[in-house]
């Protein structure tokens, strides 16, 4: 396992200038968590992820 933990996927196909990804990701750091946006190539899509943490947690 690499670590990680995805919050949530949003599609890479969306309209132009929406960063919904990077806004979901931004509303998580406000809450204390360390997310982060990272690309999945394989499915094309946008993944808020955090590090080596449990969701649970």
């Amino acid at each position: 396992m690499n670590g990680r933990t995805v919050l949530e996927r949003f599609p890479a196909g969306g309209p132009r200038g929406s960063w919904p990804a990077e806004e979901f990701a931004q509303a998580r750091r406000q809450e204390g968590q360390a997310a982060e946006v990272v690309m999945d190539l394989s499915t094309d899509a946008f993944l808020v992820v955090v590090r080596g943490v449990d969701v649970g947690e």
